[in-house]
């Protein structure tokens, strides 16, 4: 399919909360592959729709040693989280060249549509974790940074702009 370009920050879709998708068509289908494409040439673990431009809650994630664990999401949503967190470095190719530590629950249940129209429940542990909420704060209007307090979210900022973004 396309590797699409990744919005910039501060780009004001990456501040808006995308729109439910009503059911999974051929269209939906090639936006997740355009998303997994663009996703394995960042690298990267996950994309969100809107980190391409696209504002519906659409979102993939495969955090697998192989890039065989491809999981397409529509309107994901967390219905359970793990009291457990863990820190990961987390980046966003909609700012490129910084990242940050960010503590997330270890582990989370997620309900979403399939590629099949299907609605699941997964649960999810570690990276896949992390990356499903990272993907569902883009899908929110959030970004990674959101999560840092305002002084280390002010400096990495600042670290953005002295890179150019």
């Amino acid at each position: 399919m396309t590797v699409r370009p990744c919005l910039r920050w501060p780009d004001a879709r990456l501040r808006s909360a995308a729109q439910p998708v009503a059911g999974i068509t051929e269209e939906i289908r090639a936006i997740w592959q355009d998303m997994i494409d663009t996703m394995d040439a960042m690298p990267g673990v996950g994309l969100a729709a809107p980190q391409i431009g696209v504002m519906l809650r659409l979102a993939v994630v495969d955090a697998s040693e192989r890039r065989d664990r491809r999981i397409r999401m529509a309107n994901p949503e967390i219905i359970d989280a793990s009291a457990i967190m863990n820190d990961h470095e987390e980046a966003s190719p909609n700012l490129p060249g910084v990242f940050a530590k960010v503590s997330r629950p270890r582990g989370v249940a997620v309900r979403f549509m399939d590629e099949n129209g299907m609605l699941v429940r997964r649960d999810l542990v570690g990276l896949e974790a992390t990356s499903v909420q990272h993907q569902i704060d883009h899908l929110n209007g959030k970004m990674y940074f959101d999560h840092l307090s305002k002084v280390k979210r002010d400096m990495l900022l600042r670290r953005a702009r002295k890179l150019g973004n």
